[in-house]
């Protein structure tokens, strides 16, 4: 038995334990909870090339302080956008993160800049509390 081969084999195991202990201790810092619930938004603001759009988006995983948000357009991060729900409520979103690019449609993790009543009831929705 070759136990040099044997430690060599468990590090990575080791590794990956310590990875997803990381994982769901970063999950559980969470501000809010994510609802795997959709809903289309209109969304408006300045592309990467400059370029003022306004058209409608596709939010999922809302939570209290965002969503992800899909749409076809390249946007840097860092980038302030208006969301305007169904009800015509318009809050400002800060990109935070590029979650995926896939053909075209690119998901964005999105964040409200502003904290106010508008924000808080943007989605319609009450969310639970983190234990």
């Amino acid at each position: 038995m070759n136990l040099k081969h044997l430690h060599q084999h468990s590090k990575p195991h080791h590794t990956n334990i310590a990875a997803a202990a990381l994982n769901r201790s970063q999950v559980s810092k969470r501000r809010s909870s994510r609802m795997a619930l959709n809903a289309s938004v209109g969304l408006s603001g300045e592309d990467r090339l400059k370029v003022t759009f306004t058209m409608p988006a596709k939010a999922t995983n809302l939570n209290r302080h965002g969503a992800a948000v899909q749409l076809s357009r390249d946007l840097p991060v860092g980038t302030v956008v208006t969301l305007k729900n169904q009800r015509g409520t318009q809050v400002s979103a800060r990109i935070v993160s590029v979650i995926a690019a896939v053909q075209g449609v690119s998901t964005y993790g999105v964040e409200f800049v502003d904290k106010d009543d508008n924000a808080r009831q943007f989605w319609g929705i009450t969310f639970p509390t983190n234990a």
